[in-house]
Formats: C-alpha cells, sequence, structure tokens
C-alpha cells in the first residue's frame, strides 16, 4: 500500500494544477447542484418494525385522509388575571383566531374548536386548539408558518397569551457564533503547531474544500433522498474535524521528510505513502462505524450515518491528492523561516521544532514517554481510575427522545409546553392513541365491544389521567381512542404506562382477537429507545469486530488492537457519564446552555459508540504506526515507543485539541440533540485522545514489551501486507541521503 500511496503522492505533486482543478471543478459542480435544488420534501420518522409504526401504517389504511403522521399545532390560550377563556370577549377572539388558522393555508387540515372539543382547563384560564396539517412538519411552506404565527400574534393583540406548540414550527437548529470560534480555535492551534501560516493554512483550507463538496452534495441529494438538517450538520460536525486531521497528519510528515534532506518531490510521496497509509485505514475505521448505524434499521440514522461517511471518504482522498498538490505550489515555505534558512540540517523532527530543543534537551514528546515507560503501572493506574470515577454517572442513565419540553425557554413552543402542563397536567403534551383493530376478531366480537373492554381496562391503569372515548372508521372494524397520562413525555412513568398498555391489551387480543396498537409521538420515543437498546450489543460487536481485524492488519499484532478497543469503551463511557452529569443531572448546565435537563437522548450512546470510535482509531493509528514502524526498522520495544512519540505525540496533540474545538463549537446549537452531541464527542476526544492514547497506550506498550507485536504465525500467513510502515519505500533512492543512512535506527 505504501508504495501506490506514495506513487499517488509524487503524481499529484507533479501534475499539481491538474489535481486542484479536479477538487475545484467538483466544488463548484457540488455548489451548483445545492444552489439549484429543491427543498427536501420530508423529513418522515419512520421506524419500521415497530409497534408504533405498525399503528401509524394501519391509520393510514383504515382511515384514509386522516393524515396520522401530519404535522401538528396547538395553539394555547391563556386569559389574563381575574378573568376566564369564558368570558365573552376572550371567547371571540379564540373563534376568529380558529376562522383564521383554518382559512390561513391550504395546508390546513382542520382545526380543533376549544369549546366544541372541550379543551378547557378546570380553571378555565386555559385552552388550546388543535392544528392538524396535510403534511408532515418538513413539507409546510413557509406562507402555513407564517399564517400559524401571524394568527397567533392577532390573538395577542386582544390581551391575551397565546403560544404554540407542536412540531408544525420545527426549525433548521442555529449553531451560533461558537462553530467559527472552533474554527478560529483550530486555526491558531495549527500555527503554533506548525510555526508557518502556510502549513497552517493548507489543513484548514483542504477541510472546508472537503466539508464543502460533501454539504453541498448532501444538500442537492436532500429532496431525491429525503435528508433532513441534521444529516448535513453532522456531516459538517466530523468532516471538518477529520478533514484537518487527516490533512494535519501528512505536512506534518512531509515536513519531516523535507527536514531530513529529501527532494520535494520525494518528501510529498513518502508523507503520502507512510502518513497516508495510517490516514487510509483511520478513515476506514470512521467509515465502518458510520456505515454500520445501518444495522440499527432506522432510515434517518442510516441516513445520517452514511451522509457523514461520505464525507469522511472525501476528506480521505483529499489528504491523498489534493495535500500533496497543494504542497507543490508551496514549496519549502511549509517549514519555518529558520528551518529553511537551515534546510534541516538540525536534526528536526515531523512537528518542524526540532527533537530537541536549541539547548539539546527533548522534546515534551520525547519527555513524556519516558516519564511513563518510567511507571507505567503509576500511570495506568491514575488513567483506568479516574476514567471510571467519571464513569460513574453513566449508571444513572436514562434515555428518552427530547420533545418540546427540552426547547430554549425563551421559544414559543417552551412557553406552549408550560401553558399546558400548569393547565391541563404535564401529560397533556405527549398523549398516547390505541388503535383497535378488529377486522379479524373471533366470531360474535365487533370492534365497538373490544374497544369497550380496551377503554374498562385502559381507564383502570394507575397513571392514566383521561380516556377519551372511541372513534370508528367508516368500515367499522378499527377504532381509535386517546390516553393522556398524568407524567409527563419523557418520563419513566410514561414509558411505564405503554408497556402497561401493552401488556394489559394483549391479553384482550387473546379472548377476542382483536389486537390492540399504542402509537403518537410519545410511544414511538420509547419504541425507538428500546430498538437502539436492543441494537446496541450487536452494533458495538459489529463495528468493533471489524475494526479489530482491520487493527490486525495493520499492527500486525493481536494485542495492540485489543488495547485499542479497550482504551475505546473506557473513553466512551467516561463520555457518556459526563453528558449524563451535565444533561441529565444538572452539573455546570448553565456553564454550557443547558436550559432543561432530563433524559438522555436515546440515540446517544449508539451514535457516540460509532462516531467516537472512528475517531478515536485515528489517533491510535497515527501514534502507533509510527512506534510498529520505528519496531520494525529494528529499534527495541521501550525505543519505538519513545520514537513514535517523539515524531506524532506533538501532531495528535494538536489534531486533538482541533477535533475538540471543531465539536465544542456545536455546544452553542439551539437544537438539544445537537448540542448534546457536540458535548458528548468533545469530551470523548479529550478523554481519548489525552488520557487514553497519550498515557494508558504507552504504559500498557511498556508493560507488554515485545509480547505486544506478537502474532501467531497462522495468523501471518491468513492476513495481507499492507506494508502501513513503508518498508518498500527505504530501499528507494533519497534525493540528498544515503538510503543506508536513512535505514539506520535512532538511538534513545
Amino acid at each position: 500500500m505504501a508504495t501506490f500511496l506514495s506513487k499517488l503522492g509524487r503524481f499529484a505533486f507533479r501534475r499539481r494544477r491538474f489535481v486542484a482543478l479536479i477538487w475545484v471543478a467538483l466544488l463548484a459542480v457540488a455548489g451548483v447542484g445545492a444552489a439549484t435544488s429543491a427543498s427536501p420534501a420530508a423529513d418522515s420518522f419512520s421506524v419500521p418494525g415497530t409497534e408504533a409504526q405498525r399503528a401509524f401504517d394501519l391509520l393510514d389504511q383504515r382511515f384514509p385522509g386522516g393524515n396520522a403522521d401530519g404535522a401538528t399545532a396547538r395553539v394555547v390560550f391563556r386569559a389574563p388575571q381575574g378573568e376566564t377563556m369564558k368570558d365573552p370577549a376572550n371567547k371571540a377572539a379564540v373563534e376568529r383566531t380558529v376562522r383564521a388558522l383554518t382559512s390561513g393555508s391550504g395546508q390546513v387540515d382542520r382545526v380543533a374548536d376549544p369549546y366544541a372539543a372541550k379543551t378547557l382547563s378546570k380553571d378555565a384560564r386555559t385552552a388550546y386548539a388543535q392544528v392538524t396539517y396535510k403534511v408532515t412538519g418538513f413539507e409546510l411552506t413557509d406562507a402555513s408558518k407564517d399564517a400559524l404565527k401571524d394568527a397567533a400574534k392577532d390573538a395577542r393583540k386582544d390581551g391575551l397569551t397565546v403560544e404554540v406548540g407542536g412540531n408544525a414550527l420545527q426549525a433548521i437548529p442555529e449553531t451560533g457564533s461558537t462553530e467559527v470560534i472552533g474554527i478560529a480555535v483550530s486555526a491558531v492551534v495549527l500555527v503554533l503547531t506548525f510555526g508557518a501560516l502556510i502549513a497552517a493554512g493548507l489543513p484548514l483550507l483542504t477541510a472546508l474544500i472537503g466539508v464543502g463538496i460533501g454539504v453541498s452534495t448532501i444538500t442537492a441529494l436532500s429532496s431525491a433522498l429525503d435528508l433532513s438538517s441534521t444529516t448535513s450538520t453532522l456531516a459538517m460536525m466530523i468532516g471538518l474535524a477529520v478533514g484537518i486531521d487527516y490533512a494535519l497528519f501528512i505536512v506534518s510528515r512531509y515536513r519531516a521528510e523535507l527536514t531530513e534532506g529529501r527532494e520535494r518531490e520525494e518528501a510529498a510521496g513518502r508523507a503520502v505513502g507512510t502518513a497516508g497509509s495510517a490516514v487510509v485505514f483511520a478513515g476506514m475505521t470512521v467509515v465502518i462505524a458510520l456505515v454500520g448505524l445501518m444495522v440499527v434499521n432506522i432510515p434517518m440514522l442510516t441516513k445520517m450515518g452514511l451522509a457523514a461517511a461520505g464525507t469522511v471518504v472525501i476528506a480521505v482522498l483529499i489528504a491523498l491528492t489534493l495535500i500533496p498538490a497543494l504542497l507543490g505550489f508551496a514549496g519549502k515555505r511549509v517549514l519555518p523561516r529558520k528551518a529553511r534558512a537551515t534546510k534541516g540540517a538540525d536534526g528536526q523532527s515531523a512537528d518542524g521544532k526540532g527533537a530537541t530543543s536549541a539547548a539539546g534537551r527533548p522534546n515534551m514528546g520525547t519527555r513524556w514517554a519516558r516519564f511513563v515507560l518510567r511507571r507505567p503501572v503509576t500511570v495506568l493506574l491514575a488513567v483506568v481510575l479516574g476514567l471510571g470515577a467519571a464513569a460513574i454517572p453513566a449508571a444513572s442513565l436514562e434515555l428518552g427522545l427530547p420533545d418540546d419540553g427540552a426547547q430554549p425557554t425563551h421559544t414559543t413552543q417552551r412557553k406552549a409546553y408550560d401553558l399546558l402542563s400548569d393547565g391541563f397536567g404535564p401529560g397533556v403534551n405527549g398523549p398516547l392513541m390505541l388503535v383497535v383493530d378488529a377486522r379479524d376478531a373471533h366470531q360474535g366480537q365487533s370492534a365497538k365491544s373490544a374497544a369497550a373492554q380496551v377503554a374498562k381496562k385502559v381507564d383502570a391503569l394507575e397513571d392514566v389521567a383521561v380516556l377519551t372515548p372511541p372513534t370508528f372508521n367508516k368500515a367499522g372494524d378499527t377504532a381509535t381512542l386517546t390516553v393522556v397520562p398524568k407524567s409527563k413525555p419523557s418520563s419513566a412513568a410514561t414509558e411505564d404506562l405503554v408497556h402497561d398498555i401493552r401488556s394489559t391489551t394483549a391479553g384482550i387480543a387473546t379472548d377476542t382477537g382483536a389486537r390492540t396498537l399504542v402509537t403518537g409521538t410519545t410511544a414511538m420515543n420509547v419504541d425507538v429507545s428500546q430498538k437502539l437498546n436492543d441494537a446496541l450489543v450487536p452494533y458495538l460487536a459489529l463495528v468493533v469486530g471489524l475494526a479489530f481485524l482491520l487493527l490486525m492488519v495493520v499492527f500486525r499484532s493481536v494485542l495492540v488492537p485489543l488495547k485499542a478497543a479497550l482504551g475505546f469503551l473506557l473513553s466512551v463511557v467516561a463520555a457518556l457519564g459526563a453528558v449524563v452529569a451535565v444533561f441529565q443531572w444538572g452539573w455546570l448546565a448553565d456553564l454550557f446552555g443547558v436550559e432543561q435537563t432530563g433524559p438522555i437522548m436515546s440515540m446517544m450512546p449508539i451514535f457516540m459508540v460509532g462516531v467516537v470510535f472512528g475517531l478515536a482509531m485515528d489517533y491510535e493509528v497515527f501514534l502507533v504506526t509510527r512506534m510498529r514502524e520505528a519496531f520494525v526498522h529494528g529499534e527495541r520495544p521501550g525505543e519505538a515507543v519513545v520514537t513514535g512519540f517523539r515524531h506524532g505525540a506533538r501532531v495528535v496533540t494538536a489534531a486533538a485539541v482541533i477535533m475538540i474545538s471543531v465539536f465544542a463549537g456545536f455546544i452553542g446549537s439551539s437544537d438539544s440533540m445537537i448540542k448534546m452531541i457536540g458535548f458528548g464527542l468533545a469530551v470523548a476526544v479529550f478523554f481519548d485522545a489525552f488520557l487514553v492514547r497519550m498515557a494508558l497506550v504507552p504504559a500498557v506498550l511498556a508493560l507488554l514489551g515485545r509480547a505486544a507485536w506478537w502474532l501467531p504465525r497462522w495468523l501471518q500467513r491468513i492476513l495481507p501486507q499492507v506494508d502501513v510502515e513503508g518498508e518498500g519505500l527505504r530501499d528507494e533512492p533519497t534525493g540528498t541521503q544515503d538510503a543506508s543512512t536513512s535505514r539506520t535506527p535512532a538511538r534513545v
């Protein structure tokens, strides 16, 4: 592989104008496609195989035109102090609003008048009108949303407090200025790492090109493939992080080759052949983790994973082709002025600062590696105990999906949620729908009798606040009932109620042959959480198993990949603990802008496992391949660890800080899901890069010694030889340096 990639790097270096033109053309084509594409047709959140989804599908068949999955809005009215919604003036204002809502848009299916539907609170101070649309929330036009807002605004002029809840006003999440701050921090870190503006600018430029192509392509295909705005946000988040890191690895190795006296084209070829091999395998682990999300069988999650994986592939291709092309334009200006003046004759390392300082002292990476080698047991215990302590809150993990109660307190959705909770109880924000299917009922059983039995049993359950009478379809073989829980939608009590209803109605189905399905947004959230929990172990086995095989090929070892996987599990559980502490317990909630604590997003564990595993392997591959390279070329195990840190510690540290800053930039998002993902990934990368890869890895390798690189002979014969260490490149003639000199191992 190293030989092929070296030739690719040399080709890109020589034909730099042609390569650069191709990438610019791809960016232009993707940009034009994004600018001319239609808006997404919908953002349907279907979850095949769940009871809630089967109920939605059944409703579409038995209640045609009912728009079971159509967008909804609840316009909540609150009378001033001392008045009620029954007062003539207030009632007239509500009726005007209902008429305005009905005629305001052709997408409106029906509007339930609060007085006809009896949706008034006991004290009559609060009422709400239910608006049902013919289309999903993402299919609503701006005109429909404006009509909804205008109707509420007109009602406020009559002295009423009016807020709008529901999914009709869902919008693209805003990330805020912190995303730009994250990129700015990345730029500063790159300048400090390289000491040269040209070298610092290349990773940023190429990462932005890669993200531009990836996100523009997602936007262009969003209508055809039904991709949501969250999909492009995730792709941007991961694309920026890996794009900067992969470019950083190759530019760093190029500078190291220059300082060893090689000609520029040869240096570019060797950089792509060695560091590029690490980039390929690191990218493959990220792609495996993201594509593996398909096993969960949630279409939205699958699309997010595939889109982000595509962006990672673009980042890898750019690192292997566009980076060497731009290095050809930059020349030796990628080195600091002092290094250019001395032509690298002073033995500088990959960071351009030298393996030793001006006073002859080893660099920080070398000193840290030697410290760990002297005290491996102490370092190992400190890391394990520290991450173990951080993981303790994960034992209290509660999963759910965000509702309007998780919205920022200043939004109209959150205000409507609070008004409904005060007036009707928290359960009214997440009603359950029961669908009684009596088409295949036993003889003598009808939908009416079956629905009556269901109503009697369900009404006796403890957490049921309100149960509406059944509504039948035209054929009379299907009925729907609405259940309002006493507890809020995201609570454990409501989840228990869903399970209680299902277990209770299962007995009725056995007796009558009429099955009952529980659906609604709250039930769908419960089913999604359960589906994600059930898929976590198979997904973990698939991703870790495939990556383990991949790392065995890279490192020609059994214990090194095993150590990498176990270290990842430790860091990801610790990161989940931090997420629970902030978003569920409320620790430092004000600092991170968390306005409402509650259950952790149900897809967070499996999402963090996928994304963090792939990203964590970036550092593992880049750092340990340099150690493996030194070991293969004759150094003792301890010396190889020090060599790996001398050349790679500064770069890995910079890459981790950049990735953390990029992810942390999304903590400022207005969307609670994006905020939680940004925080979780930033913390996970911090734990994995600085505690696991920079401390636990050298400690374990020091304790294992030569056993770390052991591989059974039968596996040696089976596994393919990929030459990640660039052994095949060592026999190639060098530019200004004898090949025998380059093969002499560095002694520490």
